[in-house]
């Protein structure tokens, strides 16, 4: 009777770590838009913050946020090493996903602490267009000519700019 019993509490176990364990590590974890309060030209903001290389292997770092200089639009910070941004404002920033491309416009010079900046690290395009006119979460490819070629932009980043567009446009009703 106890090697019955030992067997039918193995049976259960097994079947146990089967229903509850097994589908744990076969289950994808997903990854959710992590929007954060970001000191930006002063204040803290709500901002989506991200690091990335472009295909040189130069580190750049992405900040989208809701700008008060900009009619409360949506604007993409490029940063880079202090250096490494000198150039000629206004400069479009290049945007492809598959066959679609857009421009979006520099507006580095609106925002007088950047125009005043001598690192000439970072500069600032209008994000707004581009999300209005995308409906998923698709890679994007950046350039910035003379800068870099070419800066992969992974669909988690795109969906945390989705998302920070839509908390932007619930705020205001």
């Amino acid at each position: 009777m106890k090697k019955i019993l030992k067997l039918i509490n193995k049976y259960f176990a097994n079947i146990l770590i089967c229903l509850v364990i097994v589908p744990l590590l076969l289950v994808p974890v997903k990854s959710n838009a992590e929007v954060t309060e970001t000191q930006i030209n002063g204040s803290l903001i709500n901002a989506s913050t991200e690091f990335l290389r472009d295909l040189d292997y130069e580190t750049w770092q992405l900040v989208a946020y809701k700008s008060q200089n900009n009619d409360e639009k949506l604007v993409l910070r490029v940063i880079g090493y202090p250096g490494n941004l000198r150039i000629d404002h206004p400069l479009p920033l290049n945007v492809e996903s598959g066959r679609k491309k857009w421009n979006l416009d520099d507006i580095t010079l609106l925002n007088e602490e950047l125009a005043e900046d001598s690192r000439q690290a970072a500069a600032e395009f209008d994000l707004e267009n581009l999300l209005q006119d995308i409906s998923q979460n698709r890679p994007l490819r950046l350039s910035l000519q003379g800068v870099f070629s070419e800066l992969p932009v992974p669909p988690f980043l795109v969906k945390e700019w989705r998302t920070l567009r839509t908390k932007s446009l619930n705020e205001g009703i």
